[in-house]
């Protein structure tokens, strides 16, 4: 538990240095020469990392052991130093060792792998909201589906071409990268369970977003279903990570993660026009943070 809280921390010092750094309100996307995962922007995905640092604690001492016993075995029963072969066939001992030992350490594996898989699939209660993507060749459909009372809004998400930059106001770069910018993101407020209904028009995509934990196959024909829930507000992206065709890399996927009472007001004018509804979201996040700079 200790290194779970430890590794959110560490997750939330990378977003705010990434916020600082690029002087736009981000959260989580691929950088240059980046080894790691990306910061965790859910608790799943806190999770996800938590187990990553868990398994290396096994895995390192497994391949330290290994790579030690091939060069013992190397230096010791070569012809030279060896030149009478042993004729043993077996040690009991030995046997039971390499039997037990791998079985116990696959348990060590299995328990927090499985509840990990459980908790991915389990949301914590009843979803808020609910949200339908479709994959196309190559863009994503987006549907949210309303209340009782309440219409249904829909649009598509295409990449964002850098002649339509200034159209849209996403000049910056550095919030907005080349390749995984859209023009329409998915908006949501933090700290709701979001559930997503994932399906395709063509051919199967799959719907990815490294910083949620979340990937999911879209399936003509079929609809999966999975969950996310934000921790904090930002930018967050990811990717078509399914072979669908010469322009998969060209189908990006965006979520922009605010704060209830931004999304009630964007919500509100969504019903209406989408692209002006984002704008007007964009304005009021550039000005809480002209703001909160100031201060």
């Amino acid at each position: 538990m200790n290194v779970l809280k430890k590794s959110a921390w560490m997750a939330g010092v990378v977003s705010i240095a990434s916020v600082i750094s690029a002087g736009a309100a981000m959260a989580a996307q691929p950088q240059p020469w980046q080894t790691g995962m990306q910061p965790a922007g859910t608790g799943i995905m806190h999770e996800i990392r938590w187990f990553e640092q868990y398994t290396l604690w096994f895995l390192v001492p497994i391949v330290l052991l290994v790579l030690g016993l091939l060069l013992y075995v190397i230096v010791r029963f070569n012809k030279r130093a060896n030149p009478t072969p042993s004729r043993t066939s077996h040690n009991t001992m030995i046997e039971i060792i390499w039997t037990i030992g791998p079985v116990l350490i696959l348990l060590m594996f299995a328990v927090p792998s499985f509840q990990l898989l459980t908790a991915q699939y389990t949301p914590p209660g009843d979803p808020e909201m609910t949200i339908k993507a479709t994959g196309y060749q190559w863009y994503w459909g987006y549907e949210y589906q309303g209340e009782e009372g309440d219409e249904d809004i829909s649009f598509d998400a295409l990449l964002l071409r850098d002649e339509d930059r200034a159209d849209y106001g996403k000049e910056d770069k550095a919030a907005y990268p080349r390749l995984l910018a859209v023009d329409n993101e998915i908006v949501v407020p933090v700290d709701t369970t979001v559930r997503l209904l994932v399906t395709a028009g063509d051919v199967i995509h799959s719907w990815a977003m490294p910083a949620f934990g979340v990937k999911i196959d879209a399936v003509p024909g079929r609809l999966n279903e999975t969950w996310f829930r934000v921790d904090e507000e930002g930018l967050y992206y990811g990717q078509c990570s399914e072979l669908c065709g010469k322009d998969h890399a060209f189908m990006p996927i965006a979520v922009r993660a605010v704060s209830r009472d931004q999304y009630d007001t964007w919500i509100a004018a969504a019903r209406d026009d989408v692209e002006e509804a984002n704008k007007q979201l964009m304005a009021a996040i550039d000005a809480r943070r002209e703001l909160a700079s100031a201060e």
